[in-house]
C-alpha cells in the first residue's frame, strides 16, 4: 500500500507540474492571439511529438519529455537590417553569421504577405511585454492561488502553549536526533531543566515569571534570553494551576535567523503541540511575499549552489538538503510526502499543495530573469526598443526601429546550452543522491 501511495503522490505532482506548464504556455498564447499575433504551435514538452491535432491555424499537442513546452509565433526573429548600400548589419561572418541566416530563414520559410502586419516583431512594444510576460504571470498567479489556499483553506500548523513532549536530556543541535547518554557513560548528557522541575505532556503554560503568555513564540523567545537563569512556569494541569520552578540551561540551538548555524541561548526541554489555523489574507500576502524573497535569492545563487550538486552527483560531497532539485527530485519528494504515514493526511495534501505552489513561484522568477531564451530576454529586448525608440523621439532622431534580438542568438543557445548542462545534473543526482524528508 506504501509503495502504491508513493507512486500516486508522484502521478499527482507530475500531473500538477504539467498542468502548470500546459498554462503557463497559455499566458503567452492567449494574449499573444487576442493581439492578432500569428501562433501556429502550442506544445507541452520537448523533443518527439507523441500526440497533436490542428484546430484552425494552430497546432496542438504533446512531446516526449515534459520538461517545459513552447508556442510558435510568426515573426519572432525579425528580418536583417541592411545598411544604405544593402548590406546586412550586425553578425554575419563565420559560425555564428550562418547561425543567425538560418534561423532567419525558418522562421519565415511559411511566410505568406498576409501575414505581415501579425508578425511578433512587428508588434507595439508593450503588446511584446505582455505576451512575454504572461507565462511567468499564469505560474505567479497559481502560486497565490495554491499557496493561499493552503493557508486560507487548510490552514498553517501553529505551535500552542500545550506541551506535547517533555525531552529527557540536553543534546547540542550540531549533533542532531540521537539517544541520550547516561551514567555509567563516562560523558553523560545533562537531565533537562523541564524533566527535573516535573513538566508533563499536556501541561498548558499560562505564564512565565508572573508575566502571562499569548503565544508560543513569546513564551520560546524569552526562555532563549533567560540564558541559566532561575524561572518561574505557571501551567494548568487536569483543571489546576500549578507553579513549576527551575533554572534554564545553556545550550546550543538553531539560529532563528539562519537555521544551519547555532547560537548559544537559554534551554528549558519543551516541545509545543500544533494545531491548523486558517489565516487571513494579509497572512497570504507577508508570506508569500517572504517565499518570493527567498525564492529570488535561491535563484540568484543558482550557479554557486550548482557546484555542490555537481560534486553531490560524482559522489565528492554529501547532497546538501537546501540544495536545488529537478523535477524529479521534487516528484521523489512528493512521493515521501505523500506516503508518510507519520502525518495526517490534511497535512500530506498540504505539503503537496505548497510544494507545487513554490515549484511554480520558481518557474516564475526563473523565466524573468532578462537572458535569452527566457521569457525575461525578450522581455529586455522589447524594453530596450522602447528606450531607444523613446531617446529617438526625445532627440528629434528618426525612428530606429525593432530592435534586433536575432543578433543575441549565440547568447541565447550559450545560454540554452549551459541550461541543459544543469538540467542533466540536476536530473543525475536527483537520481543518484537524492535529497529526502529524512535527511
Amino acid at each position: 500500500m506504501t509503495a502504491l501511495v508513493y507512486a500516486l503522490g508522484v502521478v499527482l505532482f507530475l500531473f500538477g507540474v504539467l498542468a502548470s506548464i500546459a498554462l503557463h504556455e497559455v499566458g503567452h498564447m492567449w494574449p499573444a492571439k487576442k493581439f492578432g499575433v500569428k501562433v501556429t504551435q502550442y506544445f507541452v514538452g520537448f523533443g518527439k511529438t507523441v500526440w497533436s491535432t490542428k484546430r484552425g491555424e494552430t497546432e496542438y499537442g504533446i512531446k516526449a519529455l515534459p520538461l517545459g513546452g513552447f508556442i510558435r509565433m510568426t515573426g519572432m526573429l525579425p528580418p536583417a537590417k541592411r545598411d544604405a548600400d544593402g548590406r546586412v548589419l550586425g553578425i554575419t561572418d563565420g559560425f555564428f553569421g550562418k547561425l543567425i541566416a538560418d534561423a532567419r530563414a525558418v522562421e519565415y520559410e511559411n511566410f505568406k504577405p498576409e501575414d505581415e502586419p501579425r508578425l511578433f516583431y512587428r508588434q507595439p512594444w508593450w503588446k511584446k511585454v505582455i505576451v512575454m510576460s504572461g507565462g511567468p504571470m499564469v505560474n505567479v498567479v497559481l502560486a497565490i492561488l495554491l499557496l493561499g489556499g493552503v493557508f486560507m483553506g487548510i490552514g498553517v500548523t501553529t505551535p500552542t502553549l500545550t506541551i506535547s513532549e517533555v525531552s529527557d536530556c540536553v543534546i547540542p543541535a550540531s549533533e542532531g536526533q540521537r539517544a541520550c547518554r547516561v551514567a555509567p557513560d563516562a560523558d553523560p548528557d545533562p537531565v533537562a531543566p523541564a524533566r527535573e522541575a516535573g513538566f508533563r505532556e499536556g501541561d498548558q503554560i499560562v505564564s512565565l515569571n508572573g508575566e502571562a503568555m499569548s503565544s508560543w513564540d513569546e513564551f520560546s523567545d524569552r526562555i532563549r534570553a533567560n540564558a541559566g537563569g532561575a524561572v518561574s512556569v505557571g501551567v494548568i494541569r487536569d483543571g489546576e494551576r500549578l507553579t513549576l520552578t527551575t533554572n534554564t540551561m545553556v545550550s546550543e540551538r538553531p539560529n532563528l535567523d539562519d537555521p544551519a548555524a547555532f547560537v548559544q541561548v537559554g534551554f528549558l526541554g519543551v516541545s509545543p503541540g500544533q494545531v491548523r489555523e486558517r489565516q487571513d489574507a494579509a497572512f497570504v500576502a507577508t508570506t508569500i511575499w517572504d517565499y518570493t524573497k527567498r525564492t529570488g535569492s535561491a535563484v540568484l545563487q543558482l550557479p554557486e549552489r550548482m557546484v555542490g550538486v555537481a560534486k553531490a552527483a560524482v559522489g565528492v560531497q554529501e547532497r546538501d538538503p537546501e540544495s536545488p532539485m529537478s523535477v524529479v527530485g521534487a516528484s521523489r519528494v512528493a512521493g515521501e510526502i505523500s506516503s508518510n504515514e507519520e502525518i495526517s493526511v490534511t497535512d500530506r495534501w498540504a505539503l503537496l499543495l505548497t510544494l507545487l505552489g513554490l515549484v511554480n513561484l520558481f518557474v516564475a522568477l526563473f523565466n524573468f530573469i532578462p537572458l535569452l531564451p527566457l521569457d525575461g530576454g525578450h522581455i529586455a529586448g522589447a524594453l530596450y526598443e522602447a528606450a531607444r525608440r523613446g531617446m529617438a523621439r526625445l532627440r528629434k532622431k528618426p525612428d530606429p526601429g525593432y530592435a534586433d534580438v536575432a543578433q543575441l542568438l549565440p547568447v541565447a543557445y550559450a545560454a540554452a546550452s549551459v541550461l541543459i548542462v544543469m538540467g542533466v545534473v540536476l536530473i543525475w543526482a536527483d537520481i543518484v543522491n537524492p535529497i529526502t524528508l529524512s535527511g
